[in-house]
Protein backbone atom coordinates (compact mmCIF):
# COMPACT_ATOMS: atom_id res chain seq x y z
CA UNK A 1 0.00 0.00 0.00
CA UNK A 2 1.22 3.08 -1.08
CA UNK A 3 1.81 6.20 1.89
CA UNK A 4 -0.83 8.43 0.91
CA UNK A 5 -3.34 5.97 0.71
CA UNK A 6 -2.39 4.79 4.59
CA UNK A 7 -2.91 8.18 5.57
CA UNK A 8 -6.24 8.31 3.90
CA UNK A 9 -7.80 5.34 5.47
CA UNK A 10 -6.17 6.23 8.51
CA UNK A 11 -7.93 9.59 8.36
CA UNK A 12 -10.78 8.03 7.39
CA UNK A 13 -10.74 5.96 10.79
CA UNK A 14 -10.37 8.41 12.96
CA UNK A 15 -13.31 10.81 11.60
CA UNK A 16 -15.49 7.94 11.77
CA UNK A 17 -13.89 7.39 15.60
CA UNK A 18 -14.85 11.38 15.94
CA UNK A 19 -18.20 10.96 15.15
CA UNK A 20 -18.93 8.25 17.16
CA UNK A 21 -17.80 9.99 20.00
CA UNK A 22 -19.79 12.92 19.23
CA UNK A 23 -22.91 11.02 18.56
CA UNK A 24 -22.52 9.25 22.14
CA UNK A 25 -21.64 12.34 23.77
CA UNK A 26 -24.95 13.83 22.35
CA UNK A 27 -27.16 11.44 23.71
CA UNK A 28 -25.84 10.93 27.16
CA UNK A 29 -26.22 14.92 27.23
CA UNK A 30 -29.80 14.72 25.99
CA UNK A 31 -30.53 11.56 29.09
CA UNK A 32 -28.74 13.68 31.45
CA UNK A 33 -30.94 17.08 30.44
CA UNK A 34 -33.99 14.94 30.58
CA UNK A 35 -33.00 13.43 33.87
CA UNK A 36 -32.66 17.00 35.44
CA UNK A 37 -35.96 18.15 33.99
CA UNK A 38 -37.39 15.22 35.87
CA UNK A 39 -35.70 15.99 38.72
CA UNK A 40 -36.42 19.66 38.68
CA UNK A 41 -40.39 18.67 38.02
CA UNK A 42 -40.52 16.35 40.96
CA UNK A 43 -39.42 19.20 43.29
CA UNK A 44 -42.11 21.90 41.72
CA UNK A 45 -44.32 19.25 41.82
CA UNK A 46 -48.06 20.54 43.09
CA UNK A 47 -48.11 20.78 46.80
CA UNK A 48 -50.42 18.43 48.51
CA UNK A 49 -53.61 20.41 49.63
CA UNK A 50 -54.87 19.96 53.12
CA UNK A 51 -58.52 21.39 54.25
CA UNK A 52 -58.22 23.23 58.08
CA UNK A 53 -60.02 19.99 59.42
CA UNK A 54 -56.64 17.82 58.49
CA UNK A 55 -54.75 19.92 60.85
CA UNK A 56 -54.48 20.17 64.28
CA UNK A 57 -52.03 22.25 66.63
CA UNK A 58 -50.58 21.46 69.80
CA UNK A 59 -52.26 22.87 72.76
CA UNK A 60 -52.04 23.16 76.86
CA UNK A 61 -54.84 22.03 77.67
CA UNK A 62 -56.79 20.73 80.95
CA UNK A 63 -57.46 16.98 80.13
CA UNK A 64 -60.61 15.34 81.72
CA UNK A 65 -59.27 12.05 83.59
CA UNK A 66 -61.69 9.21 83.72
CA UNK A 67 -62.79 5.92 83.59
CA UNK A 68 -65.10 3.81 80.92
CA UNK A 69 -67.89 1.86 83.02
CA UNK A 70 -71.22 0.18 83.08
CA UNK A 71 -73.69 -1.49 85.00
CA UNK A 72 -77.37 -2.29 85.56
CA UNK A 73 -79.50 0.20 86.94
CA UNK A 74 -81.35 -0.88 90.01
CA UNK A 75 -83.94 0.92 92.74
CA UNK A 76 -82.47 2.17 96.35
CA UNK A 77 -85.90 0.87 98.04
CA UNK A 78 -87.33 -2.49 96.32
CA UNK A 79 -89.37 -4.65 98.95
CA UNK A 80 -91.31 -7.92 99.16
CA UNK A 81 -94.62 -8.32 100.44
CA UNK A 82 -95.40 -11.38 101.90
CA UNK A 83 -97.53 -13.24 103.74
CA UNK A 84 -96.95 -13.75 107.67
CA UNK A 85 -99.58 -16.42 108.26
CA UNK A 86 -100.87 -19.21 106.23
CA UNK A 87 -104.60 -18.95 104.59
CA UNK A 88 -106.24 -18.22 101.31
CA UNK A 89 -105.36 -14.69 99.75
CA UNK A 90 -107.92 -12.76 99.16
CA UNK A 91 -108.80 -8.94 97.76
CA UNK A 92 -105.43 -8.49 95.25
CA UNK A 93 -106.40 -6.88 92.65
CA UNK A 94 -103.26 -4.49 92.06
CA UNK A 95 -100.95 -5.70 88.70
CA UNK A 96 -97.39 -4.88 87.31
CA UNK A 97 -97.27 -0.71 87.12
CA UNK A 98 -99.77 0.19 89.60
CA UNK A 99 -98.92 3.05 91.70
CA UNK A 100 -99.13 1.90 95.99
CA UNK A 101 -98.96 4.29 98.66
CA UNK A 102 -97.19 3.49 101.95
CA UNK A 103 -99.28 1.43 104.01
CA UNK A 104 -102.06 0.56 101.40
CA UNK A 105 -103.96 -2.35 102.12
CA UNK A 106 -102.48 -4.42 98.73
CA UNK A 107 -104.43 -7.83 100.24
CA UNK A 108 -105.54 -9.93 102.68
CA UNK A 109 -105.28 -13.58 104.01
CA UNK A 110 -108.90 -15.46 105.07
CA UNK A 111 -109.32 -14.12 108.37
CA UNK A 112 -112.20 -17.06 109.28
CA UNK A 113 -109.36 -18.61 111.68
CA UNK A 114 -107.78 -15.90 113.01
CA UNK A 115 -110.99 -14.24 114.57
CA UNK A 116 -111.78 -17.82 115.87
CA UNK A 117 -108.37 -17.80 117.58
CA UNK A 118 -108.61 -13.88 119.05
CA UNK A 119 -112.04 -14.95 120.49
CA UNK A 120 -110.48 -18.29 122.32
CA UNK A 121 -107.68 -16.24 123.51
CA UNK A 122 -110.13 -13.59 125.07
CA UNK A 123 -112.17 -16.73 126.72
CA UNK A 124 -109.04 -18.26 128.20
CA UNK A 125 -108.19 -14.73 129.31
CA UNK A 126 -111.52 -14.19 131.06
CA UNK A 127 -111.61 -17.70 132.79
CA UNK A 128 -108.03 -17.01 134.18
CA UNK A 129 -109.33 -14.07 135.46
CA UNK A 130 -111.46 -15.92 137.09
CA UNK A 131 -109.45 -18.37 138.39
CA UNK A 132 -107.20 -15.37 140.21
CA UNK A 133 -110.39 -13.78 141.86
CA UNK A 134 -111.48 -17.20 143.13
CA UNK A 135 -107.54 -17.72 144.73
CA UNK A 136 -107.89 -13.79 146.10
CA UNK A 137 -110.86 -14.79 147.95
CA UNK A 138 -109.32 -18.13 149.40
CA UNK A 139 -105.69 -16.42 150.46
CA UNK A 140 -107.58 -13.63 151.98
CA UNK A 141 -110.04 -16.35 154.10
CA UNK A 142 -107.38 -18.41 155.06
CA UNK A 143 -104.81 -14.99 156.44
CA UNK A 144 -107.74 -13.86 158.57
CA UNK A 145 -107.86 -17.58 160.07
CA UNK A 146 -104.34 -17.09 160.89
CA UNK A 147 -104.83 -14.12 162.51
CA UNK A 148 -107.28 -15.62 164.71
CA UNK A 149 -105.12 -19.11 165.36
CA UNK A 150 -107.85 -21.42 163.26
CA UNK A 151 -105.11 -23.11 161.08
CA UNK A 152 -101.89 -22.89 160.73
CA UNK A 153 -99.45 -20.87 158.74
CA UNK A 154 -98.66 -23.75 156.16
CA UNK A 155 -102.47 -23.26 154.53
CA UNK A 156 -101.99 -20.00 154.40
CA UNK A 157 -98.82 -20.66 152.10
CA UNK A 158 -100.56 -22.69 150.46
CA UNK A 159 -102.84 -19.97 149.21
CA UNK A 160 -100.53 -17.63 148.23
CA UNK A 161 -99.03 -20.15 145.92
CA UNK A 162 -102.62 -20.93 144.19
CA UNK A 163 -102.87 -17.31 144.35
CA UNK A 164 -99.73 -16.41 142.56
CA UNK A 165 -99.93 -19.20 139.61
CA UNK A 166 -103.46 -18.04 138.81
CA UNK A 167 -101.85 -14.63 138.76
CA UNK A 168 -99.15 -15.78 136.43
CA UNK A 169 -101.79 -18.55 134.46
CA UNK A 170 -103.57 -14.57 133.67
CA UNK A 171 -100.33 -13.36 132.38
CA UNK A 172 -99.91 -15.90 130.19
CA UNK A 173 -103.60 -15.63 128.96
CA UNK A 174 -103.13 -12.08 128.19
CA UNK A 175 -100.05 -12.65 126.35
CA UNK A 176 -102.02 -14.98 124.12
CA UNK A 177 -104.66 -12.80 123.33
CA UNK A 178 -101.78 -10.44 122.32
CA UNK A 179 -100.51 -13.00 120.23
CA UNK A 180 -104.01 -13.87 118.17
CA UNK A 181 -104.37 -10.41 117.61
CA UNK A 182 -100.85 -10.05 115.96
CA UNK A 183 -101.93 -13.11 113.58
CA UNK A 184 -105.22 -11.40 112.90
CA UNK A 185 -103.66 -8.19 111.92
CA UNK A 186 -100.88 -10.09 109.84
CA UNK A 187 -103.76 -11.20 107.46
CA UNK A 188 -103.79 -8.02 106.08
CA UNK A 189 -101.09 -7.28 103.73
CA UNK A 190 -99.69 -3.55 103.14
CA UNK A 191 -96.95 -1.82 101.47
CA UNK A 192 -94.49 -0.77 103.60
CA UNK A 193 -93.16 2.18 100.80
CA UNK A 194 -94.75 4.04 98.18
CA UNK A 195 -93.88 3.12 94.15
CA UNK A 196 -95.24 0.71 91.99
CA UNK A 197 -95.66 -3.23 91.20
CA UNK A 198 -93.11 -4.70 89.29
CA UNK A 199 -93.83 -8.03 89.93
CA UNK A 200 -97.40 -10.06 91.04
CA UNK A 201 -95.97 -13.33 92.17
CA UNK A 202 -99.33 -14.85 93.30
CA UNK A 203 -102.91 -15.17 92.58
CA UNK A 204 -106.19 -14.02 94.60
CA UNK A 205 -108.18 -17.43 95.79
CA UNK A 206 -104.43 -19.48 96.20
CA UNK A 207 -103.73 -20.89 99.63
CA UNK A 208 -100.13 -19.17 100.17
CA UNK A 209 -97.76 -20.55 103.26
CA UNK A 210 -95.94 -18.14 105.50
CA UNK A 211 -93.42 -16.19 103.82
CA UNK A 212 -94.72 -16.82 100.26
CA UNK A 213 -93.87 -13.55 97.93
CA UNK A 214 -96.98 -11.88 97.27
CA UNK A 215 -95.88 -8.65 95.44
CA UNK A 216 -92.79 -6.61 94.56
CA UNK A 217 -92.69 -2.68 94.79
CA UNK A 218 -90.17 -0.69 93.33
CA UNK A 219 -89.75 2.66 94.19
CA UNK A 220 -87.65 4.57 91.37
CA UNK A 221 -87.19 7.89 92.73
CA UNK A 222 -84.04 6.49 94.32
CA UNK A 223 -82.02 4.62 91.74
CA UNK A 224 -78.50 3.28 91.95
CA UNK A 225 -75.88 1.77 89.84
CA UNK A 226 -73.54 -0.84 90.78
CA UNK A 227 -70.32 -0.82 88.34
CA UNK A 228 -67.89 -3.41 88.81
CA UNK A 229 -64.36 -2.46 88.26
CA UNK A 230 -60.86 -3.46 88.32
CA UNK A 231 -58.69 -3.39 91.84
CA UNK A 232 -56.72 -0.46 89.56
CA UNK A 233 -59.29 1.67 88.41
CA UNK A 234 -61.07 1.06 92.15
CA UNK A 235 -58.12 2.87 93.36
CA UNK A 236 -58.36 5.90 91.45
CA UNK A 237 -61.92 6.08 92.02
CA UNK A 238 -63.38 8.31 95.56
CA UNK A 239 -66.84 8.80 96.62
CA UNK A 240 -68.21 12.08 95.33
CA UNK A 241 -66.78 11.76 91.94
CA UNK A 242 -69.56 12.88 88.70
CA UNK A 243 -70.00 10.08 85.94
CA UNK A 244 -72.19 10.74 83.11
CA UNK A 245 -74.09 7.68 82.41
CA UNK A 246 -76.61 6.57 78.77
CA UNK A 247 -78.61 3.53 76.97
CA UNK A 248 -75.31 3.77 74.70
CA UNK A 249 -72.20 5.75 74.67
CA UNK A 250 -73.41 8.43 72.11
CA UNK A 251 -75.65 9.65 74.83
CA UNK A 252 -74.61 10.18 77.81
CA UNK A 253 -77.19 12.39 79.32
CA UNK A 254 -77.55 11.23 82.96
CA UNK A 255 -75.59 12.60 85.89
CA UNK A 256 -74.71 10.03 88.70
CA UNK A 257 -72.70 10.23 91.78
CA UNK A 258 -70.80 8.00 93.48
CA UNK A 259 -71.98 7.04 96.82
CA UNK A 260 -70.90 4.17 98.15
CA UNK A 261 -67.54 1.59 97.57
CA UNK A 262 -67.50 -1.56 98.77
CA UNK A 263 -64.38 -2.76 100.72
CA UNK A 264 -63.94 -6.25 98.74
CA UNK A 265 -63.45 -7.88 95.71
CA UNK A 266 -66.25 -10.38 94.29
CA UNK A 267 -64.90 -13.76 94.46
CA UNK A 268 -65.70 -15.14 91.56
CA UNK A 269 -64.33 -11.77 89.77
CA UNK A 270 -62.13 -10.24 91.91
CA UNK A 271 -63.60 -7.06 90.49
CA UNK A 272 -64.62 -4.46 93.18
CA UNK A 273 -68.22 -3.43 93.14
CA UNK A 274 -68.51 0.73 92.66
CA UNK A 275 -72.58 2.02 93.53
CA UNK A 276 -73.25 5.34 92.15
CA UNK A 277 -76.29 7.37 92.81
CA UNK A 278 -78.60 8.45 89.83
CA UNK A 279 -79.64 12.09 89.90
CA UNK A 280 -81.37 14.40 89.92
CA UNK A 281 -84.39 11.59 91.71
CA UNK A 282 -87.43 11.28 89.21
CA UNK A 283 -90.60 10.19 90.19
CA UNK A 284 -92.38 6.75 88.97
CA UNK A 285 -94.44 9.03 86.50
CA UNK A 286 -91.07 10.11 84.92
CA UNK A 287 -88.48 7.69 84.66
CA UNK A 288 -88.58 7.06 81.17
CA UNK A 289 -85.82 5.53 80.11
CA UNK A 290 -84.14 5.09 83.69
CA UNK A 291 -86.21 1.89 85.07
CA UNK A 292 -84.61 -0.88 87.32
CA UNK A 293 -82.84 -3.52 85.49
CA UNK A 294 -81.83 -1.28 82.43
CA UNK A 295 -78.10 -1.83 81.23
CA UNK A 296 -76.25 1.58 81.37
CA UNK A 297 -72.64 2.77 80.02
CA UNK A 298 -70.85 5.96 80.60
CA UNK A 299 -67.89 7.57 81.94
CA UNK A 300 -66.66 8.06 85.56
CA UNK A 301 -64.34 11.46 85.80
CA UNK A 302 -61.49 11.60 87.91
CA UNK A 303 -60.50 14.70 87.64
CA UNK A 304 -58.51 16.85 85.20
CA UNK A 305 -54.65 17.48 84.28
CA UNK A 306 -53.01 20.64 83.05
CA UNK A 307 -50.78 19.53 80.13
CA UNK A 308 -49.39 19.93 76.42
CA UNK A 309 -51.92 17.31 74.89
CA UNK A 310 -52.51 16.65 71.18
CA UNK A 311 -55.55 15.12 69.39
CA UNK A 312 -54.89 11.15 69.82
CA UNK A 313 -55.58 10.41 66.16
CA UNK A 314 -52.61 12.62 65.23
CA UNK A 315 -50.21 10.88 66.98
CA UNK A 316 -48.75 7.78 64.87
CA UNK A 317 -47.51 4.10 66.00
CA UNK A 318 -46.64 2.61 62.87
CA UNK A 319 -43.03 2.71 64.24
CA UNK A 320 -41.26 1.57 67.20
CA UNK A 321 -41.72 4.75 69.01
CA UNK A 322 -44.82 7.22 68.51
CA UNK A 323 -44.56 10.61 66.21
CA UNK A 324 -46.44 12.99 64.65
CA UNK A 325 -46.36 14.94 61.60
CA UNK A 326 -44.95 18.23 62.03
CA UNK A 327 -45.89 20.94 59.39
CA UNK A 328 -42.88 23.70 58.75
CA UNK A 329 -42.40 25.95 56.37
CA UNK A 330 -45.07 24.19 53.99
CA UNK A 331 -43.37 20.87 54.47
CA UNK A 332 -44.18 17.67 56.45
CA UNK A 333 -41.38 16.92 59.04
CA UNK A 334 -41.54 13.42 61.19
CA UNK A 335 -41.26 14.29 64.70
CA UNK A 336 -40.74 11.40 67.37
CA UNK A 337 -42.78 12.64 70.53
CA UNK A 338 -43.36 10.62 73.86
CA UNK A 339 -46.44 10.07 75.38
CA UNK A 340 -48.33 10.68 78.61
CA UNK A 341 -52.06 10.50 80.03
CA UNK A 342 -55.25 10.72 77.84
CA UNK A 343 -58.20 12.94 78.71
CA UNK A 344 -61.44 14.64 76.92
CA UNK A 345 -61.35 17.44 75.74
CA UNK A 346 -64.60 19.17 73.97
CA UNK A 347 -66.11 15.47 73.86
CA UNK A 348 -62.69 14.48 71.73
CA UNK A 349 -59.93 12.49 73.11
CA UNK A 350 -56.72 13.67 73.41
CA UNK A 351 -53.46 12.88 74.77
CA UNK A 352 -50.09 14.70 76.94
CA UNK A 353 -47.26 14.80 74.90
CA UNK A 354 -43.71 15.89 74.92
CA UNK A 355 -40.84 16.57 72.53
CA UNK A 356 -42.47 19.39 70.32
CA UNK A 357 -43.57 22.65 71.41
CA UNK A 358 -46.68 24.20 72.07
CA UNK A 359 -48.93 25.42 68.57
CA UNK A 360 -46.94 23.45 66.08
CA UNK A 361 -49.16 22.46 63.52
CA UNK A 362 -49.96 18.60 62.86
CA UNK A 363 -51.54 16.36 60.37
CA UNK A 364 -54.39 14.69 61.85
CA UNK A 365 -54.69 10.93 61.66
CA UNK A 366 -57.54 11.32 58.72
CA UNK A 367 -55.17 12.12 56.47
CA UNK A 368 -52.83 8.94 56.75
CA UNK A 369 -49.43 9.02 56.56
CA UNK A 370 -47.43 10.99 54.21
CA UNK A 371 -43.58 10.92 53.09
CA UNK A 372 -41.31 13.57 55.00
CA UNK A 373 -40.62 16.70 52.94
CA UNK A 374 -43.98 16.01 50.98
CA UNK A 375 -44.86 20.34 50.33
CA UNK A 376 -48.14 21.09 51.37
CA UNK A 377 -50.87 24.32 51.94
CA UNK A 378 -53.93 24.41 53.30
CA UNK A 379 -57.31 25.10 51.44
CA UNK A 380 -60.39 26.33 53.05
CA UNK A 381 -62.58 29.20 54.26
CA UNK A 382 -61.15 31.94 56.16
CA UNK A 383 -63.10 33.40 59.47
CA UNK A 384 -64.45 35.93 56.66
CA UNK A 385 -65.78 33.25 54.96
CA UNK A 386 -63.68 34.43 51.97
CA UNK A 387 -61.79 31.33 50.03
CA UNK A 388 -57.75 31.40 51.27
CA UNK A 389 -55.05 29.08 50.37
CA UNK A 390 -52.02 29.47 52.38
CA UNK A 391 -49.26 27.25 53.21
CA UNK A 392 -48.76 26.18 56.72
CA UNK A 393 -46.05 26.71 58.74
Amino acid sequence: MKPLTKWIATGVVAALLATGAIRTWMARSERQSALNAWQTSQQTAVALELAPSDLASAKTVDLSQGIDISGQIRAVHTVFVKARVPGELQGLTLREGDAVLAGQVVARIDATESQARVQQARQQAVAAKAQVEIAQRSFDNNRALVAQGFISGTALESSQSALNAALANQDAARAGVDLAVKALDDTVLRSPIAGRVSQRLAQPGERVPVDTRVLEITDNRQLEVEANLNPTDAARVQVGQIARLGMDPASLDVTARVVRINPGANAGSRAVPVYLAVSPAVSPDQAGSLRTGVFVVGRLMLGRIHTLAVPLSAVRTDRPQPYVQVVRQSRVEHVTVQTGARGDVAGSTWIAVSGIDEGVTLVDGSVGILRAGTPVHTVGKSQSGQTAQTGAN
